[in-house]
This record gives C-alpha cells, structure tokens and sequence, in this order.
C-alpha cells in the first residue's frame, strides 16, 4: 500500500487529542474586598470581611487573567455532597482564546 492511499492525518483533531488531557488551573472569583491597612490589622479569627457582591450575584470563571465564563454556585450533591461546584450560566467562545 502506498502512502498517497492513506488518509491525512488532520491537524486540529490530532492538537484536540494532545491538548484535551492537559490538566489547566481555572480560578473562580466570588467578589473582592478592600478594606484598609487599619481594619485588615483589626481582623480576627471568626471575623466577617464583606465582598463587594451579593450571594446571589454570577461569579466569574478564569484560566489566568482571561475571563471563560460565569456561573451561579451552588452545593454538590451525592458522593461530592457538602463541596461547591458552579453552574455555568455563560461562556466565552474558547476557540478564539486557543
């Protein structure tokens, strides 16, 4: 059999295969505080720092400084019960991100 009978591999398949088992780091972000030096040096143990969201605001999904998407939080059930997961709500069109 001669090569030119053998189908050509296709690229994007073959990067597909090779990037969808590379673990990535994706860091959800739930508000930020800003308190002053002052109060940051009052704070103790129990203490309650306020985020500059509500509970029941999305919170924002992202693989280093690019935002990915954006979800509700909300309780595992089952074998994962008690541990947080997100829902997401909208996504960002990855492939123009690769």
């Amino acid at each position: 059999m001669d090569d030119a009978t053998l189908p050509s591999p296709d690229p994007a398949s073959s990067t597909n295969a090779i990037l969808g088992h590379v673990p990535i780091e994706i860091t959800v972000s739930v508000g930020f505080a800003r308190p002053m030096v002052k109060d940051l040096m009052r704070l103790h143990r129990d203490a309650v720092l306020p985020l500059d969201r509500r509970i029941d605001d999305p919170v924002e999904l992202y693989i280093g400084d690019r935002l990915i998407a954006r979800g509700e939080l909300q309780e595992m059930e089952g074998d994962q019960a008690g541990f947080l997961g997100v829902r997401l709500t909208e996504l960002a069109n990855l492939d123009e991100m690769l």
